[in-house]
């Protein structure tokens, strides 16, 4: 498929259209030469790589030069879909039960208390400024939703080690799993305070009450039967070649049954993981991920630079108040509720200053379950559609800023936990 692109020149007060004629293929290509330059870049600034992938794709997308049209970038989402099905494998190969044992069962507590304090403070502030009670619980219940890719790009390029970084591993696979939980019931309590005649049927509270762990639960048992079946298979290569065709083989099945079964793809991928490392000998686990750390870099180029693309920063001035209260408040709610968990929990002071610093990256999930929130209220009577676009308005303008400060976030705390070598 070939591209005409219409870009418009200003020179001189003069508008020129230049002309370009390029495939998909050369749009990738164009996405990857950018972004690895502009990543290269970021380092020499001594900023995350990541920050460079991001430009570029900024750069490239309509705030500037606006080279990749609406059509071209939403055919390349699958490439965006499968890389976050890597970075969840990614994760689960790092949850080993006995490194998670020593950080101890207060990892447990620091997870909920977090999420639990991100909502409640989020929808507090919110409503103060709003007065829209469902408004704010909406907002509330998306906050605690993170973007694990942003994290993990920053621990992987830095080579961190240490139990800062595994509880980092931890919480951004597992939050997302609780936020899912923690959003569904908002939505299902604003439906309620907005509609309750139309919502008040016992089977529908039932049914509305279920899915968000059936969700969770049903994404980590198809992680697991896949995870199983991975472990099998491994046992009988040994070259570096098959094991890699093996992970695609993983990380493709997890991605495709979890986006056709309307399942989390984070959770699926993150369960194949977690069932390799805790199944398998240590020496076998290095030798599955040994190829696939030569292919990493790649992903995180392709999968910023398509995140980039979809960065306006043009819609930036639409935040607002509320908007800004909502990043504010976000971010002190993840901080804050991480140092209270962590705390009460027994945690070491290390994770309990800086945890919440690693997790302020947001997007692709919660402007996934914002677009559900607008679709449902959409759905019921009395211009409730109002408050759903102004909350998805709020949760994409509101993810530019986040996912420029969420890797600064961590690089931060993993530098003042001591975790990154020089």
């Amino acid at each position: 498929m070939v591209w005409r692109l219409t870009q418009p020149w200003t020179t001189n007060s003069k508008q020129v259209t230049g002309y370009m004629n390029f495939s998909a293929i050369t749009a990738v290509a164009l996405l990857i030469t950018t972004g690895y330059f502009c990543g290269r870049l970021a380092r020499l600034l001594n900023l995350p790589a990541l920050i460079g992938y991001l430009t570029a794709g900024v750069l490239l997308g309509p705030s500037f030069l606006d080279l990749f049209p609406g059509e071209l970038t939403d055919n390349l989402s699958f490439v965006t879909t499968l890389s976050l099905g890597f970075i969840a494998f990614i994760i689960g190969s790092e949850l080993k039960l006995s490194s998670l044992g020593r950080l101890g069962s207060g990892i447990v507590f620091l997870i909920i208390t977090e999420c639990l304090m991100t909502f409640l403070l989020v929808a507090a502030a919110v409503y103060l400024v709003s007065h829209n009670l469902a408004l704010a619980l909406l907002l509330g219940g998306l906050a605690p939703a993170s973007a694990p890719a942003g994290t993990v790009a920053v621990i992987q390029e830095y080579r961190a080690k240490g139990k800062l970084t595994k509880t980092l591993y931890a919480v951004v696979g597992f939050d997302d799993g609780l936020a899912v939980i923690i959003f569904s019931l908002t939505l299902f309590s604003v439906k309620i305070l907005l509609t309750p005649g139309e919502a008040a049927g016992p089977a529908f509270q039932i049914s509305a009450l279920w899915h968000p762990f059936k969700e969770v639960l049903s994404s980590l048992l198809l992680g697991g039967v896949i995870g199983a079946f991975f472990t099998l298979l491994i046992h009988w290569l040994d070259r570096d070649q098959d094991i890699i065709i093996a992970i695609f083989m993983a990380v493709f099945l997890g991605t495709g049954l979890a986006e056709r079964w309307h399942l989390s793809l984070i959770l699926t991928c993150m369960m194949t993981g977690f069932i390799l490392v805790n199944t398998n000998k240590d020496y076998l686990v290095k030798e599955v991920r040994k190829p696939l750390q030569n292919i990493m870099e790649l992903i995180f180029i392709l999968f910023f630079g398509l995140a980039g693309l979809h960065l306006d920063v043009a819609t930036l001035p639409a935040i607002g108040m509320v908007g800004i209260i909502y990043v504010v408040s976000r971010t002190g709610g993840l901080t804050g509720g991480a140092l209270l968990g962590g705390t009460l929990g027994g945690m070491d002071e290390k994770i309990n200053k800086y945890l919440g610093f690693g997790i302020l990256s947001q997007a692709g999930v919660a402007i996934g379950l914002a677009l559900l929130a607008k679709q449902e209220l959409a759905e019921l009577t009395g211009g409730t559609e109002l408050i759903g676009s102004q909350v998805l308005t709020i949760i994409s303008a509101s993810s530019i800023i986040f996912e420029f400060i969420g890797p600064l976030g961590a690089k931060f705390a993993l530098t003042r936990a001591g975790e990154i070598k020089k």
